[in-house]
């Protein structure tokens, strides 16, 4: 089965102009300043863009897809996520993970997720642990579960946060060394994914689990690193020091957004390379006061992604080709999908985004499947109506 779109006016990320794109068994087979040859082809499809912006389809590396929260008692536990939740928002890869509860949301439960998510349209992943060390696994330890489960490319922790386990930095270099052993003989990037919480100590353990064992800075992934200006800046010393560093999509009624913090890193000379931004979609975003005590409680969605997308566009004024990049080609990088994911290329799955005006999503392929027609989902999950 061969799709034709014509007219695209490509961002590969890199800005490409307008070209053909042509594919074949959910892969980009082509691309071309015209590949009109191709019209008479048997069962083609064509799509003519007219000049539309087409992007990769977006990555979203932290998320929640059972559901979070429970701060607030069972009640307050988080719905999963569903298929559209992604498509409608841009989204064809997502990485699922837990959070403070590992008890009532177990690591079986997110495995059975993600792989259905994979059924239903989505390129998916996880990592193993939560917020709880020692870390809870499927297989026993670290490295067993990210070497012999398809799924698992990493695990998760926390540091500087009260629901966490006060992870030291000697525990934290050994899990880095057991995730890295796991993805070096599994051929996955085996990091340590670490929700970064308010405490003053902010990144400590990370640089002493730094400058005290062998493991590389890249394989430890702080994310929420936009939660106060000293977490931004600690955030740039380690990607200075070849670290990738995560930003969490603000929710759209908050007019700061996430973006500022970003663009702080930026000019503080952090490499755009390795910068992500995800939107922990599923998790809680709770409010507690002086005491520790959750006052009040509710959850993001990966609509955040695009409102952020468009706050570097036309608030801090960022080129296209520089803020898609924390959606698509780095965090494809991080997850060892290069080439395959987050760029259109010759060979690549063809997840390919239409953006309308003010960031909306016009359509989305998702493996050469059409997701989104027309702003409307066309591909569901099982049981949505």
């Amino acid at each position: 089965m061969l799709t034709l779109w014509k007219n695209c006016d490509i961002y590969a990320p890199r800005h490409l102009g307008r070209k053909d794109i042509l594919i074949e068994g959910g892969v980009i087979a082509e691309i071309g300043n015209d590949l009109g040859a191709w019209l008479s082809a048997p069962q083609i499809t064509v799509r003519d863009m007219e000049g539309a912006i087409v992007c990769p389809g977006l990555l979203d590396i932290h998320t929640h897809v059972t559901g979070g929260g429970g701060e607030q008692g069972p009640a307050s536990r988080t719905p999963e996520l569903q298929l559209t939740d992604f498509t409608l928002n841009g989204v064809t890869s997502v990485v699922g993970l837990l959070g403070t509860d590992g008890i009532s949301r177990g690591l079986e439960n997110l495995l059975f997720k993600v792989r259905a998510l994979e059924e239903e349209g989505l390129s998916t992943w996880m990592l193993t642990g939560n917020y709880r060390v020692p870390t809870k696994t499927l297989f026993g330890d670290v490295e067993k579960d990210i070497a012999l489960i398809d799924k698992v490319i990493g695990v998760k922790t926390a540091l500087a946060d009260h629901r966490g386990s006060a992870v030291t930095g000697q525990e934290l270099a050994r899990m880095g060394s057991e995730a890295r052993i796991g993805g070096m003989i599994s051929g996955k990037p085996g990091f340590v994914t670490i929700h970064m919480g308010a405490h003053e100590h902010r990144m400590d353990e990370i640089f002493w689990a730094l400058e005290h064992s062998e493991v590389p800075a890249q394989n430890f992934l702080p994310t929420h690193c936009c939660r106060s200006p000293e977490l931004v800046a600690d955030a740039v010393r380690l990607n200075k020091r070849g670290g990738y560093i995560d930003f969490t999509a603000d929710l759209p009624e908050n007019e700061a957004g996430t973006t500022a913090a970003l663009c702080s890193a930026l000019r503080q000379g952090a490499a755009v390379t390795r910068i992500t931004m995800s939107s922990d979609a599923g998790g809680s975003q709770p409010t507690f006061n002086d005491k520790g005590e959750c006052i009040g409680l509710t959850y993001s969605t990966s609509v955040t992604l695009l409102q952020e997308l468009h706050r570097m566009l036309y608030r801090e004024g960022l080129p296209l080709e520089t803020a898609l990049m924390f959606f698509t080609e780095n965090p494809a990088r991080l997850i060892g999908q290069a080439g395959k994911k987050g760029s259109i290329v010759k060979g690549a799955d063809a997840d390919l985004l239409v953006l309308g005006k003010d960031c909306r999503v016009v359509h989305l392929l998702a493996k050469g499947r059409e997701a989104v027609r027309d702003g409307k989902a066309v591909m569901k999950g099982r049981f949505q109506i």
